[in-house]
């Protein structure tokens, strides 16, 4: 049993991602993201992301409908990556690009939309 105390959250179990055509963004997800896809049920889709959950899903009211939270995946060799999905047709606003240099590796990222226009990203730590 946990301390009330000592208590704090330390796990994302699921990620939920505003959609407004949910076969156009199960397509991107899964076609061009290449994500391994779950499940989809009524106005909901799921795809694993490296054993966290996520969610495409329709918004029920209006007050939900909004952008999502930026999501970073992270990726080994991010040019090879910015080539592979720009390859399959992902709109990126850029190239990657260097963002900070850490004591041990070189923070990259890359910033692209999905078919909802939600703002995705790579991010790749090159060690030096």
């Amino acid at each position: 049993m946990t301390d009330i105390k000592s208590f704090g959250l330390t796990t994302i179990g699921q990620i939920a991602v505003n959609v407004h055509d949910l076969n156009r963004a199960v397509e991107f997800y899964s076609g061009k993201l290449g994500m391994k896809h779950l499940f989809t049920v009524p106005k909901m889709a799921f795809f694993d992301c490296g054993g966290i959950n996520l969610m495409l899903g329709i918004p029920e009211r209006e007050e939900f409908d909004h952008p999502s939270s930026v999501i970073y995946f992270n990726v080994d060799d991010i040019e090879q990556a910015h080539d592979a999905l720009h390859s399959r047709g992902v709109h990126f606003e850029g190239t990657p690009h260097l963002i900070a240099k850490m004591e041990t590796y070189d923070l990259w990222m890359a910033f692209f939309r999905d078919s909802e226009n939600n703002l995705l990203a790579l991010m790749s730590k090159a060690v030096r």
